[in-house]
């Protein structure tokens, strides 16, 4: 894969700290300039430490290490936004890194070229319980009596925007009107048991016991079986390519760039696809081409099919194509609007509100 090369430009200095603390990784006795602070969602943790270790191993990541905080990508959004330091953002959806574009501390020109800003792709998938007892097959089953839902919260959560816009492209995508899809995302989000605050939590709830369907990533469901706690899941028909963000701050040190390029180069990819990302494919989006990034089928472990681990989608949902664009702009208000500031109330918003778990 080509090296994707984003050029920012240096700016004004971030807000003072927060207190929320970052934790290190890499090697010790860097000093802060040659340390790149990464604020991420929870999701990509393990990738992105793979990667950090195989960028150490560069002439440009020589002597570089890292300082970290993870969290739910809204949260950590507006974190960076009220001053928690960081040098690169790793989140789930474009409009958390729109939110530092506003703030200032992220040039507005991020998300041009090829890439579009994007670094990491997965889809969205049903975590079903061992041998798939209740049968989930997709979208259907879900809003059956009885079955459990488990998902992160949209209010805090880009992972859980990416599950609500599946479920809501389940029904337009086929040709439902709004007032169908509408009526579906109640009758889901009815049956969630555990809305939690980030992806990597509605994970852990789900390990845990709870539910019977985890909407996930599919690079959260292989990461757990790599990690011998996992679950099967099912990919359905229909579902959405998950497209997450990466972006340099205006201020940063000088290795964060070479870094960004690492991410998007071809050892970057291969670290992702190793922890269940799909490496990112400009020409076809979605469909995983291993062979690009010197892999193959049987190096990627805890997959639902060793043979085929990346599967292509029967009906794959673009925000491009399907939502008005990557910066969200047909759903964003439409669907998870909170009615603050003059903003409406969105229909997923207003649906976790009816169903009494908006303060889970």
């Amino acid at each position: 894969m080509t090296t994707l090369r984003r050029r920012l430009t240096t700016a004004a200095a971030l807000a003072a700290a927060s207190a929320l603390v970052l934790s290190a990784c890499g090697s010790g006795g860097s000093s802060d300039a040659d340390t790149i602070k990464i604020v991420g969602f929870a999701v990509p943790e393990a990738a992105n430490k793979a990667i950090a270790e195989k960028f150490e191993e560069t002439p440009e990541g020589k002597g570089v290490s890292f300082k970290t905080s993870y969290g739910a990508s809204g949260d950590q959004s507006r974190a960076v936004a009220d001053g928690l330091p960081a040098d690169y953002v790793h989140l789930s959806v474009a409009t958390d890194v729109d939110r530092l574009v506003d703030a200032g501390l992220v040039d507005k020109t991020w998300d041009d070229g090829p890439n579009q800003g994007i670094v990491s792709t997965s889809v969205v998938v049903l975590g079903v319980r061992k041998g798939n007892p209740k049968n989930i097959q997709g979208w259907d089953d879900l809003v059956k009596p009885g079955v459990k839902i488990v998902t992160a919260n949209p209010a805090s959560s880009g992972a859980a925007r990416w599950n609500a816009l599946a479920a809501w492209g389940s029904v337009t995508s086929q040709g439902g009107s709004d007032a169908e899809a509408t009526a579906y995302v109640d009758k889901l989000f009815k049956n969630v048991v555990s809305l939690t605050n980030s992806g990597r939590d509605a994970t852990q709830s789900f390990l845990g016991g709870t539910g019977d369907v985890l909407l996930a990533y599919e690079n959260e469901a292989i990461l757990a079986n790599q990690n011998g706690e996992g679950f099967d899941y099912v990919i359905p028909d229909t579902t959405v390519l998950i497209e997450n963000p990466g972006a340099v701050l205006k201020k940063h040190v000088p290795a964060t760039e070479p870094w960004l390029d690492f991410v998007l180069g071809t050892t970057g990819q291969r670290e992702f696809a190793l922890k269940g990302f799909r490496p990112l494919n400009e020409e076809q989006p979605g469909v995983a081409d291993l062979s690009a990034v010197g892999l193959k089928a049987s190096d990627i472990k805890g997959a639902a099919d060793a043979s085929d681990p990346f599967p292509k989608v029967k009906n794959l949902l673009t925000l491009a194509d399907d939502f008005g664009g990557h910066d969200w702009s047909g759903v964003k208000d439409k669907l998870f609007g909170d009615g603050k500031d003059g903003a409406p109330v969105g229909i997923v918003t207003e649906a976790i509100a009816k169903s009494g778990k908006a303060s889970q």
